[in-house]
C-alpha cells in the first residue's frame, strides 16, 4: 500500500435511513431483522465493528451513499427472542471502495477509513458556539421541544453538534451532508442553516393555518 493511501478494512454494513453516526458519538439501535441479528452476532465474534451508512434511494438491495461511519458495539443487550439492543460508539468515517460479493445475509464492503488522525474532539470558536446555541433554542421553541438547556450548555462543542445532527428531524440528504462535512465548524454552520430552514417552514405552516 502506498504511504499516502487510506487504510482499508472489511466491514459489515447496516444501511438505515435517517440514522447517522459520527466519530466519538453514540447511537442506540434496536436490532430485530434476522439478517442484522446475524450481523451483530458475527461482529461480536470478530471485532465488534459494523459500518453505519444510509441508503441513497429505494430498492433491494438499496443503493448506498458513499460515506458512512464505523461503529464499535460498546454495549449490547441480548433479548430472549434473538433481538438485540446495542449502543454503537463512532470511531471513524469511511468511504466505500467496493461492495463485496459474499454469501452472508448482510452486506459487506471494503472501506477506506477517513478520520485516522487522532482522537481529540474538535472545537468551535466562541462566536460559532454562541450562534449554534442561539439557533438551537429558537429551533426547539419553534418545534415545541422541551429541552434541559443547563445540560445542553455543559456539552462540549463536538457532542452538541453531533447530538443535534442525530436528533433533529432533518431528511436523509441533509443528514448525509452533515456526515460528509469536512470539519466541525462546517458541520455546525450547516446545522444552523438546516435548523433555520425548518424553522421558517414551521412558521409559514402555522401562518397558513391561522
Amino acid at each position: 500500500m502506498p504511504e499516502d493511501a487510506a487504510p482499508t478494512r472489511r466491514l459489515a454494513i447496516f444501511p438505515l435511513g435517517g440514522a447517522v453516526l459520527f466519530p466519538r458519538a453514540h447511537l442506540p439501535l434496536h436490532i430485530f431483522e434476522p439478517r442484522y441479528r446475524a450481523m451483530v452476532s458475527e461482529a461480536m465474534a470478530r471485532d465488534q465493528r459494523i459500518g453505519m451508512i444510509q441508503p441513497s434511494g429505494p430498492g433491494e438491495p438499496a443503493p448506498l451513499f458513499t460515506i458512512g461511519c464505523v461503529g464499535r458495539i460498546a454495549e449490547i443487550e441480548a433479548l430472549e427472542d434473538g433481538r438485540f439492543n446495542i449502543i454503537l460508539a463512532g470511531e471513524s468515517r469511511f468511504r466505500i471502495a467496493r461492495e463485496l460479493q459474499v454469501p452472508t445475509l448482510f452486506r459487506q464492503v471494503e472501506a477506506e477509513l477517513i478520520d485516522t488522525d487522532g482522537d481529540e474532539p474538535a472545537v468551535l470558536a466562541p462566536i460559532e458556539r454562541a450562534a449554534l446555541e442561539e439557533e438551537a433554542r429558537a429551533f426547539a421553541d419553534a418545534l415545541g421541544y422541551v429541552v434541559e438547556w443547563d445540560a445542553v450548555t455543559s456539552l462540549d462543542d463536538e457532542t452538541l453538534v453531533h447530538a443535534i445532527a442525530q436528533i433533529a428531524p432533518f431528511d436523509i440528504g441533509a443528514k448525509q451532508a452533515l456526515l460528509e462535512a469536512a470539519s466541525l465548524p462546517e458541520r455546525s454552520e450547516l446545522t444552523i442553516q438546516l435548523m433555520q430552514y425548518m424553522r421558517r417552514g414551521e412558521s409559514q405552516g402555522s401562518q397558513r393555518l391561522q
